[in-house]
């Protein structure tokens, strides 16, 4: 069970994330799967303009980052990290940021079959 590798996520967040995944295979790139997971927004272009934002309640509300925030909880570098991003954005844009970077490593993990490697999530911080 690769997800619990992860620090902060036990068995109900582990299996919720599982069953709202259903298939990693459905996703054929990374920026889908995060779009699906409401890691990041939709935009409305027309002739290469933007036209407008939308679609930010599209996709599944589970996914969001309730696991970013007990990965906060559960590893050190991660809080680090954390730190430098809201010094040099604020604290949700920082939050949001982390999240994003989690469903990233949620994505590959599963697509691999690999487990967490806490040594690669702080050298790519």
């Amino acid at each position: 069970f690769l997800l619990k590798t992860i620090p902060g996520i036990g068995q109900i967040l582990g299996l919720t994330l599982l069953y709202e995944i259903h298939d990693i295979n459905r996703f054929p790139r990374v920026q889908d799967f995060c779009s699906y997971c409401r890691l990041i927004g939709g935009t409305h272009e027309s002739a290469g303009k933007p036209a407008g934002s939308g679609g930010r309640k599209i996709g599944n509300v589970n996914l969001n980052s309730e696991a970013a925030v007990l990965f906060l909880v559960r590893h050190p570098a991660a809080k680090q990290y954390k730190e430098r991003l809201v010094r040099k954005h604020e604290k949700a844009k920082a939050m949001a940021i982390i999240a994003h970077k989690l469903g990233r490593i949620v994505y590959y993990m599963l697509k691999r079959g690999h487990t967490f490697d806490p040594s690669r999530f702080s050298a790519a911080a």
